[in-house]
């Protein structure tokens, strides 16, 4: 009996232990800060939201600052209003220039920082997002938004971990778009009016060719009668020819 129940003990503290385990991985890996959508294409223009979930039972969340790649600088950035949030934009100066539309930009913008104000924050339990457009996207093949989330009781969760090569998320990862380069550009074809305007000329050479054969037939038809013709009234004045 004492047995028995040293058996089903041990099973019970197993079943807990790997429910903590299991539990205890998927809870932070699910509730990290996140851009939406996580995929784009270089060159073009897109709507992002950064959604930021709050991860305490006490605190809210009061400001989100979100750091923008140095290696891809993105000519055109703005923000949409979130209802009681303040935004700052902070810039820094690229070399080289970027191109936009022809202009050249000296500047590029480094930083997002939005703050609630009033009761705003983000509360336990709730997500807010925070809804951006930028262009055209740098030609790389991801955008690395480090990020830092701050708490009403002053805490600090940095979101600052870039993808690992083994393909394992990092505990604190940080918001990920994925850019793919776009469909490459078709080399010109000939223009139909030009493909018409040849085989009209072709059609030309062909009637030409045809047209001259005809006239060289006739001619040689005509020549045949004409020698024909000669050849039997000879025959006619020459008695020698009839025997």
């Amino acid at each position: 009996m004492t047995r028995l129940r040293r058996s089903a003990t041990a099973a019970a503290l197993a079943l807990t232990a790997v429910s903590t385990a299991v539990l205890g991985f998927a809870g932070p890996a699910s509730a990290h800060v996140t851009v939406n959508p996580k995929d784009a294409t270089q060159g073009g223009y897109g709507r992002f939201a950064f959604r930021v979930p709050n991860e305490s039972d006490t605190a809210s969340t009061t400001k989100v600052e979100v750091v923008l790649p140095e290696n891809a600088p993105v000519g055109s950035v703005s923000t949409m209003p979130v209802p009681g949030w303040t935004v700052a934009v902070e810039k820094r100066k690229v070399d080289p220039p970027i191109e936009v539309h022809g202009s050249q930009l000296t500047e590029a913008v480094s930083k997002l920082t939005w703050t609630a104000t009033g009761d705003a924050a983000v509360k336990p339990g709730q997500f807010q997002e925070f809804p951006v457009s930028m262009g055209p996207l740098p030609k790389v093949d991801t955008m690395v938004f480090k990020t830092l989330q701050t708490y009403s009781d002053g805490n600090i969760q940095r979101w600052i971990e870039e993808p690992t090569g083994g393909g394992e998320e990092p505990e604190s990862p940080a918001p990920v778009l994925t850019l793919t380069a776009g469909p490459a550009s078709a080399t010109p074809a000939a223009s139909p009016g030009a493909q018409v305007e040849a085989d009209d000329d072709d059609d030309d050479d062909s009637d030409g060719a045809a047209t001259g054969l005809a006239i060289a037939g006739l001619v040689a038809g005509l020549a045949g009668l004409l020698l024909g013709g000669l050849a039997f009234a000879r025959t006619r004045r020459d008695p020698a020819a009839k025997d």
